[in-house]
């Protein structure tokens, strides 16, 4: 046992850490240049580990640029198809623009009658909204229908004789529209009120 004020001394016994193994004074040059089998064994797979490290980051980069490279192109896909929708649906919409424009003539000339005009707006109106129907869009039905702040908008109130007209819809100002189940635009209504 060392005295206290004595130093502690640290003795490495490892044969190759030795300075006189290095210099070849105790063991030959092959053991010299040697390590342990367990140093070599670790320091073997320490190199498969980062070979293996390597690889998978290899493969990481390159699927996440194919990854890149395909969100670009479907980006790219879906706004060309957006962009192909809207052009058919304004292809669809000119022929309506075709018809208004022919209303305009007509009205412009005198030998045109009144009625006739008005049947032809009305023609136009009516393939308007089956080219809107074609792309699902409907109509909210309110004229006679109970008040719903959900899809109606209510612009006055107007006093009514009958009871059962009391809280319905009495007259449409603007018609509402909806594609499905979501509302465009809520109808602009007149709500009927008896005061009794």
């Amino acid at each position: 046992m060392s005295k206290p004020d004595e130093p502690l001394r640290v003795v490495d016994r490892r044969w190759w850490a030795q300075p006189e193994a290095a210099a070849g004074a105790t063991a030959s040059e092959a053991e010299r240049e040697r390590k342990p089998s367990y140093v070599e064994d670790l320091e073997q797979q320490l190199a498969d580990r980062s070979a293996q490290l390597q690889t998978i980051a290899g493969e990481h980069r390159r699927a996440l640029e194919e990854f890149e490279q395909a969100k670009t192109r479907i980006r790219r896909e879906v706004a060309r198809d957006v962009e192909r929708g809207r052009r058919a649906i304004v292809a669809d919409l000119l022929e309506v623009l075709d018809n208004l424009d022919r209303a305009i003539g007509a009205a412009r000339d005198s030998d045109v009658k009144t009625d006739s005009l008005l049947r032809g707006v009305e023609l136009v109106r009516d393939q308007f909204l089956a080219k809107l129907e074609a792309l699902g869009v409907r109509r909210v039905d309110a004229l006679g229908q109970p008040f719903d702040a959900t899809s109606h908008e209510a612009v006055s109130m107007a006093p009514v004789t009958d009871q059962s007209q009391d809280g319905r819809v009495v007259a449409v100002t603007r018609e509402g529209y909806a594609v499905g189940d979501e509302l465009l635009r809520p109808a602009s209504v007149v709500v009927g009120r008896f005061d009794g």
